[in-house]
């Protein structure tokens, strides 16, 4: 099964206290290249986030945005913790002995800067423990590997066609190349003779050069390994454990090399233009398997 690297997946979580949203985007690239999008009070985690997403997403460019909003809009966004304040304001009462009014207002305000007294936004943020946001960041994470699957799918359908395509142009040399074979020997023959009729030449040597000659433009081998390199690509990508964009990447290269030298060897229209084709058809599938996981 091949898994593209393109993909998108969400998740969310909503309680009477806040919605939570999580949002990934993932694009083909070598190497594993994540950029966040985090509340404030979740940057704590960024290392634990860059961790999952490395082991459930493996490589690409990827897009992690977590979206936190509290549902309640009446709500202020800062809370007090009355019995710390209560705590804090007694002890500096102690301490200061009798004030008065404009003793009391100062003693207010003192009290309400004392460390945790006032919780903002973000504190409250924090009231959500990092199990509930891994939970929610794994569901997004899950929602995109399945994205990546399907998308899997319509890169092997177009791999499949190519490789056809590819396929049906090696038949169709392995049926030309009998007659080419033959008008090569007789254009040489016929070539060779008219030298001979004026210059004396040795018929041992003659024929040894000839037959030199012609297994050179021989297309044997080149055949037989693009048609092995050709199984073995369909082997891959048709694989239920799935196969790396980076194998048929370099296998790629060694189809690309046998193609190359037939086009070179041919020196045969019909052939030639086979050869074109199939090089079209290799440079699609360069294109998709950028996009292979």
């Amino acid at each position: 099964m091949i898994t593209s690297m393109t993909g998108f997946g969400s998740a969310e979580k909503i309680t009477e206290k806040y919605s939570l949203k999580v949002e990934i985007k993932t694009l083909n690239s070598k190497f594993f290249d994540p950029s966040f999008r985090l509340p404030r009070a979740f940057l704590k985690w960024e290392m634990e986030v860059k961790a999952l997403l490395e082991k459930g997403l493996s490589r690409g460019k990827i897009n992690l945005g977590v979206h936190f909003e509290l549902n309640n809009c009446d709500q202020p966004l800062i809370q007090i913790d009355q019995e710390l304040f209560d705590a804090y304001y007694k002890r500096l009462e102690q301490l200061s002995g009798d004030l008065g009014s404009e003793g009391k207002v100062a003693l207010f305000k003192m009290t309400m800067n004392m460390p945790n007294v006032v919780l903002h936004e973000e504190n409250l943020e924090g009231n959500i423990s990092f199990e509930v946001f891994k939970e929610v960041l794994l569901e997004g994470v899950a929602d995109c590997n399945q994205f990546r699957q399907q998308e899997g799918i319509n890169l092997q359908k177009a791999l499949v066609a190519s490789y056809q395509k590819i396929r049906n142009g090696l038949s169709e040399i392995e049926r030309l190349d009998p007659g080419r074979i033959e008008n090569l020997k007789s254009r040489i023959y016929h070539s060779l003779e008219e030298i001979k009729r004026r210059v004396k030449i040795d018929q041992n040597r003659f024929e040894q050069e000839l037959i030199y000659y012609i297994e050179k433009l021989d297309l044997t081998e080149e055949k037989i390994r693009l048609g092995s390199h050709l199984d073995y690509f369909i082997d891959l990508i048709s694989n239920d454990q799935g196969t790396s964009g980076k194998k048929l990447g370099f296998l790629c290269q060694e189809l690309g090399r046998e193609i190359n030298t037939i086009g070179s060897k041919a020196n045969h229209a019909d052939i030639q233009r086979l050869v074109v084709g199939m090089k079209e058809e290799l440079e699609k599938i360069k294109e998709q398997i950028l996009n292979i996981l």
